[in-house]
C-alpha cells in the first residue's frame, strides 16, 4: 500500500469543508473536527440565517415602495397608503423557524457531501500540540463534548475555525432584549423598536432587514456615515435610502453600553445621551476562535488581535500548520474563506497553485439596495494606490430600472488610463449580487472597457449600465489620447 498523506481539518465552515473537499479527492486522509455543525457560523448563524431573513425583508420591501407606481390594487380593507400604514405585515416567528431550517438542512447538505468523499467528521474541540515529529507530523488532540479525548496524527493541520461576535462590556447580550446577531433567530415577536449597535456590513445589513419587516429602527454608528470602510458613493446612497424610509441614523454616536429598563432597552452612549428601544442589537464586529488551541505553543504566529498570520497559500509560521478563514482576518467573507482552504491543500499536496489575490474578489453587502464591489476601490484611487479613471452610471437612465421602479443605484467602473484595463467597479442596485459578475469577469481576465463595451447586452437589463459606463470610459480614453 503506498504513503497515504493524512490531514486534520480543525473547524468545519467554508474554508474546512471547502479544503475537506479538495484534499479528499487528491486522495489524502482527511479527518475534520468540529464542534458546532459543518458550514460553521456562515451557515449556521452568519451568511446563510441572515440572508434567508433578508429575503423576505426584500419581498416586503419591492411590494411596499414600488406596488402603487406598477398599479398594484389592494383590494382588502388595508388602510390606504397615505395613512402610512403597512401593506403587508410579518410572523417572524414563521419567519425564523424557516431560517433555521433552511440552516440545518444546509449543514446536513455539506456534513453529506464531505463524508461521500470519504473524509471523517469528528465532533469536538481540536488542540494542537507544541512539537513536530522528526518525520515532520503533528499531534492533534479532539476533545468531545463528554470530556473524552483522541489524539490524531496529521502531515499538515488546516486552522479553520472562523470567529465569534465581539462585545462591549457593558452591554453583555442576554438572549432576549439585548442580543448578538447568532440570538436574532430565537425572537418570535418582531422587534416594535430595535436599536442597531454598529453600522457596517453586518449593522447595516440587519438594520435594513428590521426595517422593511417593520421595526422602527435606530442605527448608531461610531462614524461619519454608515458602512465606513465601503465605497463612499454606495454608502451615501444607502443611507440616504434608510432615513427616507423612516430609519433614524446616529452618527458619530459610539455606544457605551446598554442595559434593561423594565421590557425595554436603554442604551447610552459615549457623550451621556441615551437611546431606548424595545430591544438592542450589538454588531461590533468579530473576534477569532484562536484562543485555547495550542497555537502559539506550536510556533503559530498570532496578531495582536488574536488572528493567525498567514502567508498568499495560507500557510502560517508553524511548518506543516495552515490556516484559512476568519481566524486569519484577511477578508471576512465565505467566499475567500473557501478559496484559502482550496489554497492550503493544493499547496501542501503538490498540486499546481496560484496565490491568493484579493483584487479579485467580488463581494456584497446585502441591503436595500444591494453593493458590490470588486477589484481595486475608490480609496484606491484616491489615495494614489492606482492610477484609473472613473465613470459613474445613476440606474435612473436604465430604461429596466425605470420599468420596475428603482429609484436608486448606480454603476461605476475603473480603469487603467493608458491600457483601458478594467481595475475594478461598484454596483449598488437590487440583484447587486449578481450583476457584479460580469465586472468580475473583467478584472480577473484583465478586459479592455473597448472589449466590454463591444460586449451584447439584452435589452432592456440593468446589465446594459455596465455596457454604457465602459462606452463612456472608453469615449473618455479615446478623447484623453
Amino acid at each position: 500500500m503506498g504513503h497515504v498523506t493524512r490531514i486534520v481539518i480543525i473547524g468545519g465552515g467554508p474554508g474546512g469543508y471547502e479544503a475537506a473537499l479538495v484534499a479528499a479527492q487528491l486522495n489524502a486522509e482527511v479527518t475534520v473536527v468540529d464542534c458546532d455543525g459543518l458550514g460553521g457560523a456562515s451557515v449556521l448563524t452568519d451568511c446563510v440565517p441572515s440572508k434567508t431573513l433578508i429575503a423576505t425583508a426584500e419581498v416586503m420591501t419591492n411590494f411596499d415602495s414600488s406596488h402603487e407606481e406598477l398599479g398594484i390594487k389592494i383590494e382588502d380593507d388595508t388602510p390606504p397608503i397615505e395613512q402610512a400604514a403597512r401593506v403587508v405585515g410579518v410572523d417572524m416567528g414563521k419567519v425564523n423557524r424557516r431560517v433555521k431550517r433552511l440552516a440545518l438542512a444546509q449543514s446536513h447538505d455539506i456534513t453529506a457531501s464531505v463524508t461521500r468523499s470519504g473524509a471523517r467528521v469528528m465532533r469536538g474541540r481540536g488542540r494542537v500540540e507544541p512539537n513536530q515529529a522528526p518525520d515532520g507530523s503533528r499531534q492533534v488532540v479532539v476533545r468531545a463534548a463528554d470530556g473524552s479525548e483522541e489524539r490524531l496524527t496529521a502531515d499538515a493541520v488546516l486552522v479553520a475555525t472562523g470567529g465569534h461576535p465581539r462585545e462591549i462590556p457593558d452591554a453583555r447580550p442576554d438572549g432576549q432584549r439585548i442580543l448578538n446577531w447568532t440570538q436574532l433567530y430565537d425572537l418570535q415577536e418582531l422587534p416594535e423598536e430595535l436599536i442597531v449597535v454598529g453600522s457596517g456590513v453586518t449593522g447595516a445589513e440587519f438594520a435594513g432587514a428590521y426595517q422593511a419587516l417593520g421595526s422602527q429602527v435606530t442605527l448608531v454608528s461610531s462614524r461619519d456615515r454608515v458602512l465606513p470602510g465601503e465605497d463612499p458613493d454606495a454608502a451615501a446612497v444607502l443611507e440616504d435610502v434608510f432615513r427616507r424610509r423612516g430609519m433614524n441614523v446616529m452618527a458619530r454616536s459610539r455606544a457605551a453600553s446598554a442595559k434593561r429598563v423594565g421590557d425595554g432597552v436603554e442604551v447610552t452612549l459615549n457623550d451621556g445621551r441615551t437611546v431606548t428601544g424595545t430591544h438592542c442589537l450589538v454588531a461590533v464586529g468579530a473576534v477569532p476562535n484562536t484562543r485555547d488551541m495550542g497555537l502559539e505553543e506550536a510556533g503559530v504566529r498570532l496578531h495582536d488581535s488574536g488572528h493567525i498570520w498567514t502567508d498568499k497559500v495560507s500557510r502560517t509560521s508553524a511548518p506543516g500548520v495552515y490556516a484559512a478563514g476568519d481566524c486569519t482576518g484577511v477578508l471576512a467573507l465565505a467566499s475567500v474563506a473557501a478559496m484559502q482552504g482550496r489554497i492550503a491543500m493544493y499547496h501542501f499536496l503538490g498540486e499546481t497553485v496560484a496565490p491568493l489575490n484579493l483584487k479579485t474578489v467580488s463581494a456584497n453587502i446585502f441591503t436595500d439596495p444591494e453593493i458590490a464591489t470588486v477589484g481595486y476601490s475608490q480609496a484606491d484611487i484616491d489615495g494614489g494606490k492606482m492610477d484609473a479613471r472613473v465613470v459613474k452610471l445613476p440606474l435612473l437612465r436604465n430604461p429596466r430600472a425605470k420599468m420596475q421602479g428603482i429609484r436608486d443605484g448606480f454603476v461605476k467602473l475603473f480603469c487603467r488610463p493608458g491600457t483601458g484595463i478594467v481595475v475594478g467597479g461598484v454596483i449598488v442596485a437590487p440583484r447587486a449580487s449578481e450583476l457584479i459578475h460580469p465586472i468580475s469577469l473583467a478584472v480577473d481576465n484583465n478586459l479592455t472597457v473597448e472589449q466590454v463595451a463591444k460586449a451584447f447586452t439584452v435589452y432592456p437589463s440593468l446589465t446594459g449600465s455596465i455596457a454604457e459606463v465602459a462606452r463612456q470610459l472608453h469615449s473618455r480614453k479615446g478623447a484623453d489620447g
